[in-house]
């Protein structure tokens, strides 16, 4: 390498992370150019440009997106140097035989790591986890609720879902529903924003992480990093806590980076405890006392709740579940299900034959996907499509159950009879929350 021939680099990605790692690792040095990003994981991302207002200076034209597919096409048309891996939960064979396909077409296979950490001037609270839908987002908003009480303004930071206009989603901010509404957020935005707001809290989110933590930290005493999936933190924590799923018990060790964040982690949360299979918060305990031994483990139960059960009792019932969950987190149920059983309902609708337009695709990705309708809603074409699947269903159903932390029913102005799932986080032995939160609280 020389100052006349930068390193080449192709970003493997997602809309998330990749963004972050550019941002931070290449954008400012011209030691390297990144020809491209790739996607996968999220629709409707390939064929989109990184902007120019964003990449820098040395991206007059923005940066390509392209499909994760034409991988080996694209490494030897833009003789690519060095491919960067940087998305999350997926398994570690699945990164290796990505691996292998850079190698075998003559690129260097790379994943970053604390580099990518930016460094706080205000004490962080970081949440994350083994694999999605392990409980994150009830821990972390617990944590905000914690240090709120304690007399502490606090920030929620989210893991970066930029799947709109990249320059107006630079630095968001979010306090209320009409700012939300105002940002046309997806189904997948809104799962994570609105609980905060819920709450008469502030969430930060975008694409430009350094820009966003100096504008949390100019209001806030503790910011709260709430991951997305199973990444590891962008902002370097004081106290680094990650969540463990007993439903998927064994994946702490063979999902990426999910098993980084069970190394590093000072403070595991074993949740779902109250739902586990026989054996399997034991068996969690074993692998973390084994690969972790300096961290504290807290079991924690994930409470269901509904508003009125006997809108649930004796009905047959559509289960609607948290996408990312139930889709690529590799879940056949969550919440709602839960509730459903729970709560006594006659029988669980089958949502496969009622799918409509790019629901039929997603039932087909995901065959695990029986007895449950998974929110997917990421852009305006997919709520539609969400919402004529609901309606087609309701006819053959009493009540709608809606497991996504959201007011599902508001935000596709369904016609149908529903009723919300609520879940909280329920510390049952080891550390609490507060007594975890003591080194940034005081």
């Amino acid at each position: 390498m020389t100052p006349n021939h930068p390193q080449r680099v192709a970003i493997l990605g997602a809309a998330g992370r990749d963004f972050h790692d550019f941002n931070v690792l290449f954008r400012n040095d011209p030691a390297y150019q990144v020809v491209a990003f790739t996607a996968t994981q999220i629709p409707d991302i390939a064929g989109r440009r990184y902007p120019a207002e964003l990449a820098g200076d040395g991206y007059p034209d923005g940066i390509r997106i392209v499909e994760e597919s034409d991988l080996e096409a694209l490494i030897d048309r833009d003789a690519v140097d060095v491919v960067v891996f940087a998305y999350s939960d997926v398994t570690h064979e699945h990164v290796m035989h990505l691996a292998a396909r850079v190698n075998a077409a003559g690129a260097a296979f790379l994943i970053p790591g604390d580099s990518t950490m930016l460094e706080a001037s205000t004490p962080v609270v970081s949440v994350t986890a083994a694999r999605t839908g392990a409980g994150k987002s009830q821990t972390s908003r617990k944590v905000r609720s914690i240090v709120a009480a304690a007399g502490r303004r606090a920030a929620a930071i989210r893991h970066p879902m930029p799947y709109g206009n990249l320059v107006r989603q630079r630095l968001q901010r979010f306090e209320t529903y009409e700012e939300l509404i105002a940002a046309d957020v997806t189904i997948e935005e809104r799962e994570e924003y609105e609980p905060y707001l819920a709450e008469g809290a502030v969430v930060f989110a975008g694409a430009d992480y350094q820009a966003i933590l100096e504008a949390a930290e100019r209001e806030a005493d503790v910011i709260l990093w709430d991951g997305g999936n199973n990444d590891t933190p962008f902002i370097r924590p004081d106290v680094d806590i990650c969540v463990l799923d007993p439903h998927r018990s064994g994946h702490e060790l063979t999902y990426w980076p999910g098993e980084a964040n069970v190394r590093r982690a000072g403070a595991i949360i074993i949740n779902k405890v109250d739902t586990a299979p026989v054996g399997a918060v034991a068996e969690l305990r074993a692998t973390v006392d084994a690969v972790n031994p300096k961290a504290s483990i807290t079991e924690a139960a994930s409470t269901v709740r509904v508003e009125d059960p006997s809108t649930i009792s004796g009905k047959r019932v559509l289960v609607i579940e948290d996408g990312p969950t139930t889709t690529h987190g590799g879940m056949g149920f969550g919440a709602g299900w839960v509730a459903a059983e729970r709560y006594g309902a006659a029988e669980i609708l089958d949502p496969r034959p009622f799918a409509r337009g790019s629901l039929v695709d997603v039932f087909t990705t995901y065959p695990h996907l029986e007895r449950v309708l998974p929110a997917m809603g990421y852009g305006e074409q997919q709520r539609a499509d969400l919402r004529a699947t609901i309606h087609a269903a309701a006819a053959e159903c009493d009540v709608i159950v809606i497991g996504t932390p959201i007011d599902l029913g508001g935000v596709l102005d369904l016609e149908v009879p529903s009723v919300r799932v609520y879940y909280d986080l329920d510390e049952r032995s080891g550390p609490t929350l507060e007594d975890l939160l003591a080194p940034v609280l005081g």
